[in-house]
């Protein structure tokens, strides 16, 4: 990624929702999984991104410390 967390301003929480959905385990045919793919891109939106990014920026940040922690 290159960007570090500690180049970013200030972010506030402004609200928060609980979303429930399931995380499944799929096999299909390359093509099959290209097709979605670019259908997920088509209809992701912004907003979709940046709670990849948070989530993503969250469980670094926490592997981090758990690694300080052990080490």
């Amino acid at each position: 990624m290159g960007d570090r967390i500690e180049d970013l301003p200030i972010i506030r929480i402004t609200d928060t929702r609980d979303v429930e959905y399931v995380e499944m385990d799929l096999e299909m045919e390359d093509d099959t999984y290209a097709m979605l793919v670019k259908w997920g891109k088509e209809s992701a939106t912004d907003e979709d991104y940046v709670n990849i990014a948070m989530r993503e920026g969250i469980e670094n940040a926490v592997k981090e410390m758990e690694g300080k922690e052990c080490g």
